[in-house]
């Protein structure tokens, strides 16, 4: 399947993505909200927020970040029923080209210790393990 590959449009997508996220992530922590996620990266404006579409039907997404230095892939979503297609692999591989188109030279992404799937299809999709300690700390005032 070839999905079509286009920019996040909140009155279009909002909320089969929240759908999805909600189906396929089940976040629990505040900070990971879907509708606090989206709106914070649309108030920031980078345009790296990217859905999969079949017909109208919102089936993946891809949200990317960049700061001048590095680029970030912080989440891809793919609808249960829609996996196996290599739709994750075309949304990573959209964003990768979107990073690239505006100079950036080295893409980051993080996964939960443990999570061997997603971290064979990083590995299947050409990134590898980097020996680094990943530190976080939330700024409660800014999560609604």
């Amino acid at each position: 399947m070839n999905p079509l590959i286009t920019a996040f449009d909140a009155q279009l997508h909002r909320d089969q993505v929240i759908s999805l996220w909600q189906a396929v992530f089940g976040y629990e922590a505040d900070h990971n909200a879907p509708l606090l996620v989206i709106d914070k990266k649309l108030e920031f404006g980078d345009g790296l927020f990217f859905v999969a579409l079949d017909d109208q039907a919102v089936i993946g997404t891809v949200m990317a970040g960049y700061d001048g230095h590095r680029g970030w892939i912080y989440s891809i979503a793919v609808s249960p029923n829609y996996r196996k297609q290599r739709i994750g692999s075309t949304l990573l591989a959209f964003a990768e080209r979107k990073l690239s188109e505006i100079g950036c030279m080295k893409i980051n992404l993080q996964i939960m210790e443990g999570n061997e799937a997603v971290e064979n299809f990083y590995l299947a999709n050409g990134y590898h393990t980097e020996k680094r300690i990943s530190m976080g700390k939330r700024l409660p005032e800014n999560i609604a």
